[in-house]
């Protein structure tokens, strides 16, 4: 570079190489956050509710003998709206995206259980 000192062409690709990598390393950071109040406050679905999750779906599958209202928790905290989800159904919320963001697992909402 035309002007640039010995230094500032030494320290350049470590800059480059930093600000490539803080948006990885505060999302990992963010993904073991420890959890936050609310996160804390919701009761965890039974073992009988099965999650798998991706960047673009989280699929929630009810194999109990009940229907609950459920939701998924997230890493970061957003919320989604809470779904009937009788035996044996299979519902879709929000995967956890690009970003560093992880489901949580599903969890109750108030009231819970629907028999």
């Amino acid at each position: 570079m035309k002007g640039s000192s010995p230094m500032r062409q030494v320290m350049r690709p470590f800059i480059m190489t930093a600000a490539a990598l803080l948006p990885v390393l505060t999302g990992s950071a963010a993904a073991h956050a420890t959890p936050s109040e609310a996160e804390r406050a919701q009761t965890g679905a039974p073992a009988c509710v099965e999650v798998g999750a991706d960047w673009r779906y989280a699929f929630v599958t009810n194999t109990c003998s009940s229907t609950y209202t459920l939701t998924v928790a997230y890493s970061d905290g957003r919320e989604v709206p809470c779904r009937v989800v009788h035996p044996g159904d299979r519902v879709t919320f929000p995967g956890h995206g690009t970003r560093g963001d992880r489901v949580l697992g599903a969890v109750l909402c108030s009231g819970g259980t629907d028999h």
